[in-house]
């Protein structure tokens, strides 16, 4: 169905022009008949991106210079921040035309839902899974390609083209719609997606598909980055229930189940697992030993430094690291999958499956809004459950312990900064620490092969990914400033 889909479609030439080659094959009209809200929910498993924003994590500071892997063109021009020209796996360009691809299915299907015969309530679940797939992309999209959200400038600040209809012709151009208008839509898309999705038709691959769970916890995020402390602590409140430590992790007890290193992958991602609320098949080369990896030193760096004195899980000798290279280290996270190009055939795609909303996330973005309203006991007592998964003795996180370890006379201050520290540590691998430095304007520094130093400053431009190149060419897409 995607494959015929694409004959007609191409995503209006922001999608690179992929298959444009077919598009003259076909008449405009012979699209995919989605006659039945079977059909459209079928459609609607190409509505989640498959590209990896692996990238972020090669700009970050989670990364050394790492000796003996493979490096790619796109891996050396992110770790030096420099444009990103390669349109290969792993790259901004092709996380640009993947989420746009993504964003023409779900308008597929909410162009056709409300008008195909079925049941109400199976039509308004597709309904709400194809605006949250879509509210999903353009966030992610403009977190990338746009400045970090900013209340006083963002109805001035350009952010990214919003698409709400199918495409019917060939070549049109976009305008980037600002950050605020961006925002509002994303948040129309989200609050819709919110009343109408229901899980209950996923059967057993509902962590596939957004759940009411996982849209809590998207508009956790959302809102967290949005700077509305409220609506952030009200969805993360609601996804986390009664019982949030049921939402984090064990990795104490994932270990002690595990009779190896991909045993426990393979539990660490499992989608029963409760911590992990929306799974995504992403292709990408993250997961064998090429590019940017954190060595021994940073490693001991990140998560040896903390206020309780004691070891972290996540780096004790039972848990599993790879070694990458010479120096590289790789925390046990995720499966080495590969996808044959046919049955008989040798070549083909590395792929794996990533946890793209956790329980972690939404417990730590609820302690952050915590921080800024100031509600500091509500922000503890977030962070205590945390720890009890985190370090070993179950330590606990009081205000003098976090003055002493940040030294800062301000215990918000000191609480913001160990939750980012903890983020840091709890997403490792994972490209969200990038988001991080852009909210809150981090200095990042590489080491290079020769020794030598460079910084991307706490308010470099390059922080906002420069827009492909084909969608400034023939899309008519402003670029970013540089």
């Amino acid at each position: 169905m995607k494959k015929k889909l694409k004959k007609l479609s191409c995503l209006f030439t922001l999608i690179l022009l992929a298959g444009c080659d077919k598009y003259l094959e076909e008449t405009p009209d012979n699209r995919v008949d989605l006659n039945t809200p079977e059909k459209a929910a079928q459609l609607l498993t190409s509505a989640y991106s498959i590209a990896s924003y692996s990238f972020t994590e090669w700009m970050s500071d989670n990364v050394a210079f790492t000796f003996g892997t493979t490096k790619r063109l796109e891996q050396n021009q992110a770790y030096s921040w420099s444009e990103v020209t390669s349109i290969e796996q792993d790259t901004p360009a092709t996380y640009w035309t993947y989420s746009y691809d993504a964003i023409s299915h779900a308008n597929e299907v909410l162009a056709v839902i409300d008008d195909l015969p079925g049941e109400k309530r199976l039509k308004d679940a597709i309904k709400g899974e194809a605006y949250l797939t879509r509210a999903y992309a353009h966030f992610m999209l403009v977190n990338l390609f746009a400045k970090h959200y900013d209340p006083q400038t963002a109805s001035q600040d350009p952010g990214i083209p919003y698409v709400e209809e199918p495409e019917t012709q060939f070549v049109k151009t976009y305008t980037r719609d600002t950050i605020e208008d961006v925002y509002d839509k994303i948040e129309d898309d989200l609050e819709d997606g919110l009343d109408l999705v229901d899980g209950s038709f996923y059967a057993n691959s509902g962590k596939y598909h957004f759940t009411r769970n996982a849209a809590l916890a998207f508009a956790s995020r959302f809102y967290l980055f949005k700077g509305d402390a409220d609506n952030c602590i009200k969805y993360s409140s609601e996804m986390l229930g009664a019982d949030p430590l049921g939402f984090v992790k064990d990795i104490s007890g994932l270990l002690e189940q595990s009779a190896n290193p991909d045993d426990f992958v393979r539990r660490y991602t499992s989608p029963n697992d409760p911590s992990n609320l929306l799974m995504m098949r992403n292709i990408t080369n993250t997961n064998v030993s090429v590019g940017y990896w954190p060595d021994d030193q940073l490693l001991s760096q990140i998560y040896d430094s903390n206020p309780f004195d004691e070891s972290d899980i996540r780096t004790s000798n039972e848990y599993p690291i790879y070694v990458l290279g010479t120096n590289g280290r790789s925390l046990a996270k995720f499966e080495f999958l590969f996808e044959r190009s046919s049955l008989t055939s040798n070549v083909g795609l590395n792929y794996t499956i990533i946890t793209a909303l956790k329980g972690e996330e939404v417990l730590l973005n609820r302690a952050e809004s915590y921080v800024y309203k100031n509600q500091l006991n509500l922000a503890l007592a977030d962070l205590q459950l945390y720890v009890s998964k985190r370090y070993e003795n179950n330590p606990t996180v009081t205000l003098p312990l976090l003055q002493t370890h940040y030294g800062a006379n301000n215990n918000q201050l000191n609480t913001l900064s160990f939750i980012l520290d903890e983020r840091r540590k709890e997403f490792m691998h994972e490209g969200l620490r990038w988001f991080d430095i852009k909210r809150y304007g981090i200095q990042v520094r590489h080491r290079l092969e020769d020794g030598s130093t460079i910084t991307l400053e706490q308010d470099d431009l390059r922080k906002v990914l420069q827009i492909p190149q084909a969608a400034i060419d023939v899309g008519g897409l402003e670029p970013n400033p540089r």
